[in-house]
């Protein structure tokens, strides 16, 4: 059986096409850290990570991590993983899954890949084989001000879009006129809202009063995330379904969100929950509490949508309006397959593994990008 013989780490930084905003703020570029596990016969698996808080230091953490791979089966990630975590976290008293589960996601993803590779199977079939022929994806509103926003969306209006999502969370006034701009320009199409933890419970109750002649589907983590009981009390009040996201970081949170009934779904992805196989995991557990899961994505390439459009494929509870966020950079480093939805939909993956080709020139220009910023 076949060995992992190396694991290289490459940081990138990839310029946006538009300024980013949200009540976080304004973010003018991704930056992720690219994972290649390679196997002794010469196959690689690759995945990627995000950055937060600092790029240098996390990819230092990814060499330290990587460094318990090399020897062992790329069949093993799930024991191997949960080793790493319990020598290299707990046992230095560590004890933060959230931090550790966005350095694990990667690893996962490039082992996943890499075992499709050595299957020649892509990887939804090795999660147990596809639900669907097709996942759905909404459209993702891009503009600061609420002309631009409503450009925006009448793009997407005109191009046949189904399910709509504008942030906001960025002051009362401005939510609201963004969010009627969006909505006339739109019809009766299906508008989604996602205040990033931008409201308190009590403005929260209020916003959501205000938007609901909006005709808004649902609200996404209206409240701060680490306390899954204010998102409870809003949903209490409110008309507006809540969805839980920032909240949703570990399988704990999974199951306390579902125990406290404190969301109408959970949208949660591999960046936050660890990984394909833990994805899996959190799915099943919001499935026993009859809740759907919708597919996070978050400031990553197209590696990253394709490791989302095989888990979309793969659990049975999805929703059919998922994220995708590789379309915000200027040149995805992702070459093939074609990763834009039509109408929103994009039909399963039949190559093996992830089933994608790097661009290597946009990877490099990348890694140079990275270089420049330190």
């Amino acid at each position: 059986m076949v060995k992992i013989s190396s694991v290289r780490v490459r940081p990138l930084v990839l310029p946006l096409k538009q300024p980013y905003h949200w009540s976080y703020g304004i973010r003018e570029a991704f930056a992720v850290n690219l994972i290649e596990v390679e196997a002794d016969d010469g196959t690689i698996g690759i995945g990627e990570c995000t950055v937060a808080p600092d790029q240098t230091g996390t990819a230092a953490i990814l060499h330290r991590l990587a460094n318990h791979l090399v020897g062992h089966s790329p069949h093993d990630v799930a024991p191997l993983i949960a080793r790493i975590f319990h020598q290299e976290y707990l046992g230095h008293g560590a004890n933060i899954m959230r931090a550790a589960n966005q350095m694990f996601s990667g690893i996962d993803m490039a082992m996943w890949d890499l075992q499709g590779k050595l299957a020649s199977l892509p990887v939804h079939q090795l999660l147990g084989g596809a639900h669907r022929k097709a996942v759905g994806y909404f459209y993702f509103l891009q503009g600061e001000t609420a002309e631009e926003l409503a450009c925006d969306a009448a793009v997407g209006h005109a191009q046949g879009e189904r399910v709509f999502y504008l942030k906001v969370g960025r002051g009362e006034k401005l939510d609201l006129e963004i969010t009627a701009a969006v909505r006339r320009e739109i019809g009766d199409a299906r508008l989604r809202l996602d205040a990033n933890e931008g409201w308190s419970v009590h403005d929260a109750i209020n916003m959501c009063r205000k938007l609901e002649k909006y005709d808004i589907e649902f609200i996404e983590q209206p409240t701060v995330s680490w306390s899954i009981p204010a998102m409870a009390h809003v949903r209490e009040k409110v008309g507006i379904p809540i969805v839980a996201d920032q909240a949703a970081f570990t399988l704990y949170d999974v199951y306390e969100i579902c125990r406290q009934r404190a969301a109408d779904m959970i949208c949660i992805g591999p960046r936050e929950i660890g990984g394909i196989q833990p994805m899996m995991k959190a799915a099943a557990v919001a499935e026993s509490a009859g809740l759907k899961i919708c597919i996070h994505s978050s400031f990553t390439t197209g590696i990253t949508t394709c490791a989302e459009h095989h888990i979309g494929l793969a659990i049975p509870n999805l929703d059919d309006g998922n994220q995708i966020m590789w379309q915000l950079v200027q040149k995805d480093i992702v070459s093939s397959p074609d990763l834009a939805p039509r109408n929103g939909w994009l039909d399963a993956f039949t190559k093996p593994g992830l089933g994608f080709q790097l661009a290597d020139d946009l990877v490099v220009k990348g890694e140079r990008r990275y270089a420049a910023s330190r």
